[in-house]
This record gives structure tokens, sequence and C-alpha cells, in this order.
């Protein structure tokens, strides 16, 4: 264990900005349980739409390989990604944006239209 310096001060108060802070309730605790439920259902749900035999990924790639002219496609489609990066990103680690939260939101919301899906037809 490092010696402490003389000019290295342990400040004594150094948790007490926390003193204030609540913990969760069962509530608080529920409801975050939910909306992780429904991101892991509509991962699932996408991963399986895209993975299976004659799935979305086959057809997007095929399209998209087809031809040389929508091959060009493929710059617009990673400088529309970089755009969604910079609008969902922060420009410090100690701030964070509202727009953050819509691919959470995003994913909450195919996660429930599989979970309707799984419960009406009994699948994905």
């Amino acid at each position: 264990m490092a010696k402490q310096k003389p000019n290295d001060k342990v400040d004594p108060n150094k948790y007490l900005k926390n003193k204030d802070i609540d913990p969760e309730s069962k509530l608080g605790v529920l409801a975050a349980m939910g909306r992780m439920g429904l991101m892991l259902v509509g991962i699932v749900g996408i991963a399986m739409e895209f993975f299976k035999d004659d799935g979305v990924l086959k057809k997007i790639l095929g399209k998209l390989f087809e031809s040389t002219t929508s091959m060009m496609m493929i710059p617009v489609i990673i400088f529309v990604l970089w755009l969604l990066n910079r609008w969902m990103s922060s420009g410090s680690k100690s701030e964070t944006k509202k727009s953050g939260d819509v691919p959470m939101y995003v994913m909450m919301l195919i996660g429930a239209y599989y979970l309707f899906r799984l419960i009406t037809t009994g699948s994905f």
C-alpha cells in the first residue's frame, strides 16, 4: 500500500453529499425490471427475424449487393448512422442527453410488439 503524501488531504465529509439520496422503491425496481424485460424480448425478437433462413438480414444484404448502384448506398448508410450517433451522444461524459433514451424506448416498443405476438399467436 502506498504512503499518503502530506499534501494529499482526505476529505472527512467525502460522502456527505450522498446523505439525501434515497434507495429505489419496490415499485421503481419492478418498473425497471419490466423495462429491461421488454428490451430483452425486443432483442430476441429482432434477432430471430434477422437470422432465420429467409430473414430480413439476408434480404437486405441481397438487395444491397445486387448491383453497383445499390452499393452506393453503403456510404450513405454509414453517414446516417454517424449522424444518429452524434445526435444521441453528449459531448462530455458527465452530462447526458434525453435523445440518448430514444433507442431504449424504441427497443421497448419492439419488445411490446413481440410480446403481444407471443401472447396472441404463441410464437415470435
